[in-house]
């Protein structure tokens, strides 16, 4: 994909040298559902990196100064190819700043724009308060609640732990609206 820049970011395909900027958020992962993507060493970020820099479905999200990853978006077609799945992953160090609504407004309008998305959504767990304020801040409404819906983790007997998981969507036109009336 063509690099994507913001006011702060720049949105660009992942490269092999990300990888100690990945490993950075990636070790401890602090949502259960990135638990899967959890990086044990340095020789797993290398790896993870460069297999993420063969892809469009991981986008890297850096700072314009300085070029330093510090998370992650995808926005992934689904078999209805108007209609994107969306998540995103950022570095705790760089929290509170606004990055993650600069960075996911910015796929938004690539979505919208050059995929010409017609439907956006995302699954946010009942327990990331974070990101169900970030998908509330992105003007998408919450659709519903999964009770017990997905597992990421185990208990000490080896059964699943099911968490609760919130779905978000937000339409193009009603993106058209909410950049219209911020303008």
């Amino acid at each position: 994909m063509d690099a994507i820049k913001t006011d702060r970011l720049v949105l660009r395909n992942f490269r092999k040298e990300d990888a100690a900027d990945l490993f950075a958020y990636l070790h401890r992962p602090r949502v259960s559902c990135f638990l899967s993507l959890k990086l044990e060493d340095m020789s797993a970020a290398e790896t993870e990196a460069k297999k993420r820099s063969r892809s469009d479905e991981h986008i890297a999200v850096c700072l314009k100064d300085g070029n330093k990853l510090i998370g992650d978006l995808f926005g992934i077609p689904n078999e209805i190819s108007d209609t994107f799945s969306v998540g995103w992953n950022f570095n705790v160090d760089f929290g509170g700043a606004g990055l993650a609504s600069e960075a996911v407004r910015a796929l938004f309008n690539y979505l919208f724009a050059v995929k010409q998305a017609r439907r956006l959504y995302a699954y946010v767990e009942e327990d990331n308060i974070a990101s169900q304020r970030l998908c509330e801040r992105l003007g998408m409404r919450r659709e519903g609640l999964f009770k017990e819906f997905v597992s990421f983790e185990k208990d000490d007997e080896g059964a699943s732990i099911f968490v609760n998981t919130m779905q978000y969507a937000i339409l193009r036109k009603e993106w058209a609206l909410l950049v219209r009336s911020n303008s």
